[in-house]
């Protein structure tokens, strides 16, 4: 069995904003070692889900992660997906497909979002939370 992971974002018209998908799947692919890892895009953007599955399948995958690059599990995660999913089952008849979830309220969001924040104070020549929390 040979298993690919294809990141699915939403995909935007501004190309520079697809790019950062395309680093994530390096990452992906470097920390995971799947030699098949894939990107596509729901709108905006090529390649769209089908081709992306469609990639996956010609570098030998019969398994593939479907992980949605998304916030929330919204009307593309909840609908739109799992009809792409459903649409490549009946081209690739055998292909097995689970999605994945997104990202969600997972911790990790939270340390990401506090270092940006951190970030923004710093370049700006704020004080940080804490001293203030401190000072009070």
């Amino acid at each position: 069995m040979s298993t690919a992971i294809l990141l699915m974002g939403h995909g935007s018209r501004i190309p520079e904003a697809n790019d950062v998908l395309h680093a994530i799947a390096a990452m992906v692919k470097a920390q995971t070692g799947c030699p098949i890892v894939e990107v596509s895009f729901r709108e905006q953007h090529s390649p769209n889900i089908q081709k992306g599955i469609d990639a996956c399948v010609e570098q030998g995958a019969n398994r593939i992660v479907l992980y949605p690059y998304f916030l929330f599990a919204g009307a593309h995660v909840l609908e739109d997906l799992p009809a792409e999913m459903e649409e490549a089952a009946r081209r690739h008849p055998g292909l097995e497909m689970t999605l994945g979830k997104p990202l969600g309220g997972h911790p990790k969001l939270g340390e990401i979002v506090c270092e940006r924040v951190e970030e923004a104070l710093t370049e700006a020549g704020w004080d940080l939370c804490r001293s203030q929390a401190a000072s009070a």
